[in-house]
């Protein structure tokens, strides 16, 4: 008896609601999730090895037995490439499915708008995270990858050891083109 309300009740909500604005919030959900599951698998703070960097302690954290210096440059190198070329390919894949409901004639005007809002706002992120990049490798840093997750951020450096004036200056560039306030800031050395 309670199963079939809640089934009659969900199929009132799922018409007043409609098929098309739950596939552009499934859309968004999934892109969010791509976005984190990306962020997650490339940037964990540790490189191929299982070697961590420590941000806060300004120098890394790799033991006795360092990978040789040849081997981290090349690991660093594709690193980088391999973030930049997935997070490229996962918002392409995110801006075409909301291209898709922009270009449906049957998606109504409020999902257009609402698919259009999301566009806009991936791509003052990705502007945002390519100032950031620019900024801190005019800062010396020879690679960056940043990354905007709503109020925080990940900064991802080529770095031999950061020294607390490099933490600070990563701060203040990403506080200047995003506004976000260094403790949610996180700064990641590969």
């Amino acid at each position: 008896m309670k199963f079939e309300k809640f089934k009659e009740g969900f199929k009132s909500f799922c018409k007043k609601v409609g098929k098309r604005n739950f596939i552009i919030a499934g859309s968004v959900l999934l892109i969010a999730a791509a976005v984190i599951v990306n962020f997650a698998i490339f940037a964990t703070g540790k490189d191929d090895e299982g070697y961590d960097y420590d941000q806060s302690a300004g120098m890394n954290d790799v033991g006795t037995n360092p990978p040789a210096e040849t081997e981290v440059a090349d690991e660093g190198d594709s690193y980088f490439s391999s973030v930049q070329i997935s997070r490229q390919r996962t918002r392409d894949e995110a801006i075409e499915v909301l291209q898709s409901v922009v270009d449906n004639q049957s998606s109504t005007e409020t999902a257009k708008n609402e698919a259009l809002a999301e566009i806009n706002k991936m791509a003052g992120v990705m502007e945002t995270e390519a100032n950031i990049e620019t900024l801190v490798i005019a800062k010396g840093f020879e690679e960056c990858v940043a990354v905007i997750s709503g109020e925080s951020a990940s900064i991802v450096v080529k770095s031999e050891g950061l020294i607390a004036s490099e933490i600070s200056q990563i701060n203040e560039i990403v506080y200047q083109q995003a506004g976000i306030l260094p403790v949610n800031i996180t700064i990641i050395e590969r």
